[in-house]
């Protein structure tokens, strides 16, 4: 399982650096970022009216908020999401339960598609990605579905690092442009810098939580 762990660690950052199929995967973690957004909403008394993922793994999330407090919990759930979700799958791979973790994508595809995702290349990654995943958990093979669920869990835990960081880069050299914390900065005075920093932090955080769950 170590091995196992490693080289898919390995796999899923090499290939999230590739220019088209790289953004493609990469989007798996795109989509629970943005239904973190989502489910922090609706918790918060808020609204969700629609997402949109895009090729360039970026996600909006267009929500309605009833309070200052609905709109600044729901821009910070979308890191801390991602990273607790990559996390919480690392768990479930650490005690085998591999049909856990089927049920739980399968569930947050579903969801998307069913209620929030919209745009046209949003439907088309949940899709093909959902029917590749669903051929897959049919093929019956029992040891590429663990390699491959193994596979997943690394690649939600490598971008959720990765993308964390890359919000941090962004407030620091373009805090108005740094996505959830240049909204966090607007809604707080609290600067970009200090939030973006905070989601790269918190994705060390849990990948190293994940890292000892497993080793």
């Amino acid at each position: 399982m170590k091995t196992q762990i490693i080289i898919s660690l390995i796999l899923a950052l090499l290939l999230t650096q590739m220019p088209i199929i790289g953004k493609y995967f990469a989007m798996l973690n795109t989509m629970v970022h943005e239904t973190g957004h989502s489910l922090t909403a609706l918790v918060t008394g808020g609204n969700v009216r629609n997402i949109s993922l895009f090729p360039n793994t970026s996600g909006v999330t267009m929500t309605g908020h009833t309070s200052w407090f609905s709109h600044v919990l729901t821009s910070l759930s979308g890191y801390i999401f991602a990273s607790g979700f990559a996390f919480f799958l690392f768990y479930l791979l650490a005690k085998g339960k591999y049909t856990w973790i089927v049920i739980l994508l399968m569930g947050l595809l579903s969801l998307n598609l069913l209620f929030w995702v919209r745009n046209l290349y949003g439907v088309f990654w949940i899709i093909t990605f959902g029917a590749l995943f669903i051929w897959l958990i049919r093929s019956g093979h029992q040891t590429l579905i663990v390699y491959s669920l193994t596979f997943i869990a690394a690649l939600v835990l490598v971008e959720s690092v990765l993308s964390a960081f890359n919000i941090m880069w962004l407030s620091v050299i373009s805090p108005g442009r740094a996505g959830d914390a240049a909204n966090l900065a607007q809604a707080t005075k609290v600067p970009a810098i200090v939030w973006g920093t905070g989601f790269f932090l918190q994705a060390i955080y849990f990948a190293m939580q994940a890292w000892k769950r497993v080793f």
